[in-house]
Formats: C-alpha cells, structure tokens, sequence
C-alpha cells in the first residue's frame, strides 16, 4: 500500500509542476514580468511565517501554509481569473470543482480529501485560517501594484472603489494589515496611480 500511495503522490507532485505556467496579470516586484501561480504561492506562504502574529486571532500556522501553497492548484486546469475581471466571477466555479477532483484527486484517497478540504475552506473564507490566507492572497498583488506605480491598476484601468471593495478583505483576517494596505491605497490616489473616479 505505501508503494502504491507513493506512486500517486509523486504523480500529483508531477503535475502540480503546471502551476509554474500558469501566468497571473500582477507583475514581480520593481518589475514588468509576470508572475506565475507557483512564485504567488511561495510569497504568500513566506508572508504567512513573517505576518501571522498580525492575524486578528490565533491561527494554525500550518494549516493556513497549506492553504496558501494549494489555493491555487485548481488553475492548471481551471486557468487563472484575474481579480478584476468584468467578464468572469473570481469567485469559486464549477470549473474548480472540477480540476480540484482531478489534480488532488491524483493523490491517496484521504490526502485527496484532505487536500480538497483545505481548498473548500480557504474558497469558502469563513474559518479564521481562511481569513488570515485570503489576507496574504490580496495583500501580495497590493504590494506589487504599489511597487510597479500602479501595476494592473493602470494596465487595465481599474478604479479606487474596485480596489478598495477587493482587498477589504484583508480586514476579516488582520485588522493592523488591513490598516497598512488602506493608508497604502489612499497613497496610490495621492500619487496618481490609482484612479479615484
């Protein structure tokens, strides 16, 4: 049985290689190439270790590093849907549902379940782990359009209250990072990369 569970996960490990395709809209820090889902999932698992002691409450920190390394796992096959996107929901789709059975479904059946577990919960946002992980995911895409003067704001002319209404989020799992990325918003309209219309 630990043979066959381990073919299966060295599978799942194969796959999720994919991730490192898939090309997200946000920009690398200070600069003009994309990142990629697997880079994003890095950063916010290394933001989850320096940021949690600012979590509105005691999280598990592991439960919120698989979290952030999985959330997006769904994307090799579902494709990346940029927050602002008019035309398609960012929420959680049928889609998803599909490529999370597939790809975690490559694992040992109670790895499986739990890997799609972490993910349901991290979509569903309700748990304080959930809260704090989709902090780190609005928070990081904020600090790369502040450090690229304005970013995928300007790129795809996307407004202050669109901003504002998408990462206030960041609020429900960290109040003193949601301070940060406010006061970092109200900057961006000072200096002219964000649109307030």
């Amino acid at each position: 049985m630990q043979a066959e569970d381990l073919l299966k996960q060295i599978a799942f490990i194969k796959e999720i290689d994919k991730v490192k395709f898939i090309q997200r809209k946000t920009k690398l820090f200070n600069s003009d190439r994309n990142e990629n889902d697997a880079e994003h999932s890095w950063h916010l698992a290394m933001m989850t270790i320096v940021l949690a002691q600012h979590s509105n409450v005691p999280i598990d920190i592991l439960k919120v590093l698989k979290m952030v390394l999985i959330h997006d796992v769904v994307e090799i096959d579902a494709g990346d849907t940029f927050i602002y996107d008019t035309a398609k929901s960012h929420s959680n789709t049928d889609e998803e549902r599909v490529a999370a059975n597939r790809i975690f479904g490559l694992l040992p059946k109670e790895q499986a379940e739990e890997f799609i577990a972490v993910w349901e919960e991290f979509e569903l946002g309700q748990s304080n782990e959930a809260k704090f992980a989709r902090s780190m995911d609005r928070l990081e895409p904020l600090l790369q359009n502040t450090s690229n003067n304005g970013g995928t704001w300007r790129e795809f002319n996307v407004d202050y209250h669109k901003v504002y209404e998408k990462k206030k989020v960041i609020k429900e799992g960290s109040t003193s990072l949601w301070n940060f990325a406010e006061n970092l918003i109200n900057k961006s309209v000072e200096k002219g990369i964000l649109k307030k219309v």
